[in-house]
């Protein structure tokens, strides 16, 4: 059962790198954090939308993992 959840941790971390690198940045780096930056709101659409739902999924499905293997 342990190597069960190694595998499928492992398998979610590289599949959550993997979404996380494929969305595109809006800030504007560092300066952005000292007040450089333009902060206009934007909404999410299409595929952005896709992606960062399936990374919200995907860290939870993470943290489950590192939970579950804890109390085993």
């Amino acid at each position: 059962m342990e190597n069960f959840f190694d595998i499928s941790q492992l398998i979610t971390g590289i599949l959550l790198m993997v979404v996380i690198l494929l969305q595109s940045g809006k800030g504007g780096g560092l300066g952005s954090a000292f007040g450089g930056g333009e902060s206009i709101a934007t909404t999410r659409r299409g595929a952005e939308k896709g992606l960062f739902n399936i990374s919200v999924i995907l860290s939870v499905i993470f943290m489950g993992l590192a939970v579950a293997r804890m109390f085993l």
